[in-house]
């Protein structure tokens, strides 16, 4: 479709519009990270590296982002386990139920995540669980299977079944088959799958609230610390780091996806 300049000259501001109504709010935080004057503002007033220098030094940040790390990890882990699993029987079989499986597998990241959070604290709580690091990872769990399994369910069903059957005529077995065939097609939608999971799950705060208890992560402790005047450049330099750790993961899944990182 060809358009008229007038068009193209529209769809270029809206999309301006849109990246400015996107990006202008992280850009704020990126800015008093480096502000002299310590609070939210945009342009810096004097540049210094001070804030980060203090939130290194912040043994609470520290502490924070080693549990959002280890969680993350942990949650991850689970998800690609399950998540695979889950993929290959609803792609491989057909059984009663099969397409209610599917659902109830999206459900949790469909749901608003006051909804889930909510569920999450009264079956922990009704089947006895302390909440902390186990509750949490089992809660970031439930989530982080859904981008697990949507990538690996989508790039099974883009393989042929001739490729299995002709390996299996050479005389591989199912093992043989999986570990020498269906894993080196399906690795990049693993990877993809891990990382997106990871870091939906490290910046992660309303389910987290829910079923913590006194474990904190980075982003509650973001949270906690941001209307403490003293201690705005301090939450800024963190939010910055939290803003490339999740992005650097997401980037990597996409040119993975796009096919571009192999």
């Amino acid at each position: 479709m060809i358009l008229s300049r007038a068009a193209r000259c529209v769809l270029a501001v809206v999309c301006a519009l849109g990246l400015v109504f996107l990006y202008l709010p992280l850009a704020v935080v990126v800015s008093t990270s480096v502000s002299k004057s310590g609070s939210f503002d945009l342009p810096p007033h004097g540049l210094t590296f001070e804030w980060f220098s203090r939130a290194f030094d912040n043994p609470g940040a520290r502490q924070a982002l080693g549990h959002s790390i280890m969680v993350a990890s942990a949650a991850t882990l689970i998800a690609l386990v399950l998540g695979s699993l889950l993929s290959f029987a609803v792609h491989r079989f057909r059984f009663f139920g099969r397409d209610t499986v599917s659902l109830m597998v999206v459900l949790p990241i469909a749901l608003p995540g006051i909804v889930t959070a909510l569920a999450l604290n009264l079956a922990f709580d009704t089947g006895g669980l302390t909440f902390g690091i186990v509750t949490l990872v089992l809660a970031h769990s439930t989530f982080c299977i859904v981008v697990a399994y949507n990538n690996v369910v989508a790039r099974l069903r883009r393989l042929s079944p001739n490729i299995e059957e002709a390996s299996a005529d050479l005389g591989a077995n199912s093992f043989q088959t999986f570990v020498h065939v269906t894993f080196p097609l399906i690795r990049s939608a693993l990877l993809a799958g891990g990382l997106l999971a990871f870091a939906l799950s490290f910046d992660e705060i309303v389910v987290t609230t829910f079923t913590a208890g006194n474990f904190q992560t980075l982003p509650q402790w973001i949270l906690n610390n941001t209307f403490r005047a003293k201690n705005v450049g301090e939450v800024a330099a963190v939010a910055t780091l939290v803003i490339l750790i999740s992005v650097i993961p997401v980037w990597i899944a996409q040119r993975i996806g796009d096919g571009t990182g192999h």
